[in-house]
Parts: structure tokens; sequence; C-alpha cells
């Protein structure tokens, strides 16, 4: 008999088990959330303006995210209806020292970041005399420090509540019983979370977790679990030049602190000159500037940054692209479509956008043997073209 193959167990993900995701947007007072945002989203919904706390209440705005195989299949299908897959975002309130224990906005602000599923932290690292800086001078470094500092504290606090409540109900507890076991489990769990924290000095989205330990942290929901993309938002003459005296210090200070994290730089100034030009002047624009917009990369990363991926279904009434959680399986991808899709799958058929844009039609791809009828066990790719079967 041959040999039995391993088994390798899927990793859980740290975050909400949604397809639903959102992304908010962070940083301390006057960095330029709220004119990102706008520019983002294309609105005037966030408040710029020159003094901290300007943005109170969360706005927020359904970005398209940028992707040239949804247009390919758009200009193959002609579809009457044309919908590409968004990323939510939230324009936050800014955070000073000191959050944690409430100064500032600090409670509100804490609790709108504990809502969204990862961050976009907005870096200034411009000079300008007429945008006061909250601490008295741009210091890119000092700012990235006290947001890290103030999110782990609050982490803390509640860990810290989270340990006292699980020990107090688990005094009693025995050796016997499944459910006696698995408090204790838990219990141990949370004291890891508490020693990365504290005494590893590290945000919980950086260490070693087991399945069964990112059950009990995802419970949790603290803020060093969320997924960061830094965004360091330069003077226009900076970004075109692409130099900065303190962008070699903010990778450094990541590499350091936050290894693996995204550092995407980019303008506020030159976005926000593009944002109010026609397409085609703004393409002339930015081939006369010599640089590109940075808001496609930044949203595709944001988009990545939440384990979230993409499959279309085409015809010529529509083509669509749906939102799913990296490994999620056929059924559940169905079902974002419609709960019956889910409730009474049947099978998909599934064939590779690569696949399609090789052979050219469906007809195509289904001669050559690539159109898949794929069943329950299948966990979706990003890029596949799927039409689900469902019983009755």
């Amino acid at each position: 008999m041959p040999p039995k193959k391993a088994v390798v167990e899927k990793k859980t993900l740290l975050g909400r088990p949604s397809n639903n995701l959102r992304i908010g947007i962070v940083g301390v007072p006057n960095v330029g959330k709220s004119s990102f945002f706008n520019v983002l989203s294309k609105t005037d919904l966030g408040i710029a303006r020159n003094f901290p706390y300007a943005t109170i209440n969360p706005e927020e705005a359904r970005i398209p995210v940028p992707d040239t195989r949804f247009e390919w299949l758009c200009d193959v299908y002609k579809p009457v209806s044309r919908i590409p897959a968004f990323l939510t975002c939230i324009d936050i309130a800014g955070l000073t020292a000191g959050a944690s224990t409430g100064a500032g906005l600090g409670n509100a602000f804490l609790s709108h970041v504990r809502a969204v599923d990862g961050i976009f932290q907005v870096v200034r690292a411009f000079d300008d005399a007429e945008v006061i800086h909250v601490e008295g001078e741009v210091n890119p470094i000092r700012d990235m420090e006290i947001i890290q500092t103030e999110l782990r504290l609050k982490d803390i606090e509640w860990v810290e509540k989270a340990l006292d409540g699980l020990k107090k109900s688990g005094r009693a507890l025995g050796n016997t019983s499944l459910a006696d076991r698995a408090k204790k489990e838990e219990i141990a769990s949370v004291e890891k979370v508490y020693k990365v924290l504290t005494e590893e000095n590290k945000d919980i989205r950086k260490a070693e977790w087991t399945n069964k330990e990112v059950d009990v942290v995802n419970g949790l929901q603290l803020l060093t679990a969320k997924p960061v993309t830094y965004l360091v938002n330069l003077s226009e003459k900076d970004y075109v030049r692409k130099k900065n005296k303190w962008l070699p210090k903010i990778k450094a200070w990541i590499d350091e602190n936050n290894p693996g994290d995204p550092l995407i730089p980019f303008s506020v100034a030159l976005e926000e000159r593009l944002v109010n030009l026609p397409e085609e002047e703004a393409a002339e624009e930015q081939t006369k500037v010599g640089a590109q917009s940075a808001l496609p990369k930044i949203t595709q990363a944001g988009y990545s940054s939440l384990d979230l991926i993409r499959y279309f279904t085409c015809g010529p009434d529509e083509v669509r692209a749906w939102t799913i959680r990296r490994g999620t399986k056929a059924p559940q991808a169905a079902g974002v479509i419609h709960t019956d899709f889910e409730n009474k799958f049947v099978c998909g058929e599934i064939m590779t956008f690569d696949d399609l844009k090789e052979y050219g039609s469906e007809a195509a791809v289904k001669a050559a043997g690539k159109l898949r009828q794929q069943g329950k066990p299948y966990e979706m790719v990003d890029g596949d073209i799927a039409y689900w079967k469902a019983g009755a």
C-alpha cells in the first residue's frame, strides 16, 4: 500500500470570518487622512481642516478595486452592467498620545478602530508651515510610535480584563471534562497573547499562532491583530523625484518593529490635483510630471491585506467581481450571490481567467477540456470564473 499523504492543516486567518470587511484610515491629526479619504473616494465626505479632531464621526465609502482582468472581461462580453470589486474604507478621527487612557477622542477613536478589519496608517513626511502638527514638528517615526503604543496599551487593557474574567470563572476547573480542558486551553492562549504584548513587545499579528489560538485571538478583537499598510504622505515634489529624508528611516522602523508590513509612498497634494481633472487630462498630467497616481496601488494593497480575493461571473447582461475571503470553498462563494446557491449547491463550472484569455472564448476553453466541474470541497482561487448549479 502506498503511504498515506500527510494532511496539511489549513491555516485559520486572523480577523472576522466575513467577506464584508472594512479598512480604516488611521493616524495622528493633520497628516492628510481626510484629504486622502476624499481623493480615494472622490467625495468631500472627509472633513479636512487645519486643526485636530475635525473628523469626529467616521465616514464610509466603497472604493472600486482596479483590476485589468475585470476590464478585459468587460471588453470581451460587452455587458449591460459592469460591477467591479469594492473596498469599504472608513475615515477615522486622529489619534493622539494618551488615547488609550481616554485623552482627546481616545475612547471613541479606539472603538472605531476596533470596528474595522484592517488599517491604512497615514504617516506625514512633508513640511508645510500652513498645516500645523499636533506634536509641534514633523517627525513620522514619533507619530508611528504613538500609534503603535496607544493601540498596544489598549490591547493590554482589554486582555487583562479578559484574563481576569477567565481566571475567576476557571478556579473550580478540573481535568476530566472536555469543557474544562477547553477552558484551560483558552486561558493559556490569552496568557500567551498577554505575553506577546507585554514581554515580547510585539503586535499580535506578528506572532505565531495555532488555529485554536487564532480562534481565541479573533474572539478578543484586538487592535494590533489587524493588518497595517503604511501610507507615507509626501510633498508632490518629493513624490515625483522619489526622494525624501524620512523614507529610509520609516522603512527601517517598519523592518525593525513590524517586518513585512507594506509601505507605499504617495502625495495627497498630487492626488488632489489629479482627481479634479477629466480622465484624459489626468493621464496627460501624470506623463508630464513623470509620476503616476498611487491610489490604484493603495486600493489593491488594502484589499489584499484583508485576505480578500475575487471571482467573476460573466455574461451579456452583467460582468461582476464577487469578493470573498481567501480559502473560501465553492458553496460559500456561491452563497455570496444568493443563500439558495449555497443551501442547494450542486456544483460549480469553473474556468480560470488565464485559460479564457488564452483560448479566447468559453467554447474554446470547454473544447480544450479546461472547464472543470467542482464540488463542495473546492477552494476558490483568485480570478476564477464561475457558473453555479443549484437544486430546485
